[in-house]
């Protein structure tokens, strides 16, 4: 493996060293290859080697909350590449998960979408279990203590019962916030985002950051929609092939990470700087330590 010193569009990360505890990184950032294997090299180099187990201990209820909003194939960069999520779960069940469930409050209907997407099909091949997410039912109100506008929001249960949150969003573009990286992804767990957008959508996304905190993101900007978003389509939509892939345990430093592989400062995105602000995490990219590996 090669170290690499830059990612996406060309922005430098520079690094301040390789590990910075036994346990690994603060970042680590996967370029070339295809998804599956990607995260097999970054989960060890985030960790220092110890993989998923440093998140799972055995028994544990995982909850993997993807992009599958729409009923469109990873060619599209619309949703998390398919072979991703499924490497995912079966990390996580060889470090002795008791199970896996992956959930999306997908905008196109439920089933279609995760199965165009890919996402259905290598869900359950790995040994995951798909959660519905298309009713109310499934939704249990919550109270969220520190948020600026958003004080409450119905919240799917998988979410709130799981003993660890692991974040799979695509980087791409969004006509309402720029981008939309792992913050805004956890959208997704909610029942009314209308809501969101109806009291200010970038400090409402800050705001949730507060109620669900993932132990691990992962964002895949292995097809990157530049234009277009947050759906997209085979003619209307600017698709860049970067073939990167980010992990951290910092869900601010990731979506940090992931808006210099877009072409854009951190800053410009104003729902990173707001989580940061709830220190919810870092976006001091530069004095982050970073592993960069060529896959």
């Amino acid at each position: 493996m090669a170290a690499t010193t830059a990612v996406g569009s060309g922005i430098l990360l520079r690094p301040r060293g390789l590990f910075a505890t036994p346990l690994g990184v603060d970042i680590a950032l996967v370029k070339g290859g295809e998804p599956a294997r990607m995260f097999d090299l970054g989960i060890q180099a985030l960790t220092g080697g110890a993989g998923m187990a440093e998140f799972i201990r055995p028994g544990a209820r995982v909850a993997v909350k993807p992009n599958a909003s729409w009923s469109s194939g990873p060619e599209l960069g619309a949703t998390t590449h398919p072979g991703l999520v499924g490497r995912i779960v079966e990390h996580c069940l060889e470090a002795g998960a008791r199970e896996v469930l992956v959930a999306d409050h997908t905008i196109s209907d439920w089933r279609r979408a995760y199965d165009v997407s890919g996402i259905g099909p290598e869900v359950k091949a790995a040994g995951g279990r798909l959660v519905p997410a298309n009713a109310e039912r499934y939704y249990q109100a919550s109270s969220i203590s520190g948020a600026a506008v958003l004080s409450s929001s119905a919240v799917h249960e998988v979410f709130l019962e799981a003993d660890v949150i692991i974040n799979v969003p695509i980087l791409k573009h969004h006509g309402s916030t720029g981008i939309t990286a792992g913050l805004k992804n956890l959208m997704g767990t909610v029942w009314n985002r209308q809501t969101f957008h109806r009291i200010g959508l970038h400090q409402a996304i800050a705001d949730f950051s507060l109620l669900i905190k993932p132990q691990l993101t992962v964002i895949d900007a292995y097809r990157v929609m530049t234009s277009g978003g947050p759906r997209g389509s085979s003619s209307g939509a600017g698709i860049r092939l970067d073939q990167v892939l980010i992990l951290s345990r910092d869900p601010v430093a990731a979506d940090a990470a992931a808006a210099l592989t877009w072409g854009t400062r951190p800053e410009r995105i104003a729902h990173i700087g707001m989580a940061a602000k709830h220190g919810l995490g870092r976006t001091d990219i530069d004095a982050m330590t970073i592993q960069r590996i060529r896959a």
